[in-house]
């Protein structure tokens, strides 16, 4: 069964400049991906 848990606008939107951001840990940017592969389309 797939998951049907979406990553909302607004953290879809965080999770998109703490990938832009030169500060943010490989970690952090691992995470913001994930949040962000789960988004609707």
């Amino acid at each position: 069964m797939a998951n049907k848990i979406r990553t909302s606008k607004g953290v879809a939107k965080k999770a998109s400049s703490q990938l832009r951001s030169k500060k943010t840990t490989k970690a952090t940017k691992s995470v913001a991906g994930s949040a962000l592969s789960n988004r609707r389309k």
